[in-house]
C-alpha cells in the first residue's frame, strides 16, 4: 500500500485503507498459519458482497476456509462501521461514512496490495510488508 510516492487515492483513502490493513493483520497475528492467499480470499469475497448491493442483487455466499471467513467477517465490520451502519472501535460512530463505491475501490486497492506483495515477498509477503505499518 505505500508506494514511494503517495498517489491521491491514497491520500483521500488512507484513513479507510488503514482501518482494513488493520483489520486483516489483527487476524494475521491471531493465526500464524493465516497466508495471503487467505486475505485475497476474505477481501474477494467481500469485494462480491459490496458489488451485489450496488447492483440490487443478493450474493452467493461464498465458500471460504475458516481462517479466510474469519477475516471476512473483521474486515466487514470495519467497512459496516466505515459506512456509517454500525458501532465501531471503541463505541465511535463514523462521522464522515463512505459509500458502498467508496468501500469496494478501498478493498479493490486492497486486494490489489495483497497481489503485489505476495508474489514480490511470498506466500506472506503481504503480511510481512504491511504489519511494519499497522499494528
Amino acid at each position: 500500500m505505500r508506494p514511494s510516492k503517495r498517489d491521491p487515492f491514497e491520500e483521500q483513502y488512507l484513513d479507510v485503507l488503514q482501518n482494513i490493513e488493520f483489520a486483516l493483520v489483527s487476524i494475521y497475528k491471531e493465526h500464524p498459519d493465516m497466508i495471503d492467499a487467505d486475505a485475497g480470499n476474505a477481501i474477494s469475497s467481500l469485494i462480491r458482497l459490496y458489488q451485489a448491493e450496488q447492483r440490487g442483487r443478493t450474493t452467493l455466499e461464498i465458500r471460504l476456509n475458516p481462517i479466510a471467513k474469519h477475516a471476512c467477517k473483521c474486515v466487514q465490520v470495519m467497512c459496516e462501521w466505515r459506512l456509517g451502519r454500525s458501532v465501531g472501535p471503541s463505541s465511535e460512530i463514523v462521522t464522515k461514512p463512505k459509500s458502498v463505491d467508496e468501500i469496494v475501490l478501498c478493498l479493490k486497492r486492497i486486494h490489489k496490495s495483497i497481489e503485489t506483495w505476495n508474489r514480490d515477498g511470498g506466500r506472506r509477503g503481504y503480511y510481512n510488508f504491511v504489519s511494519q505499518f499497522v499494528g
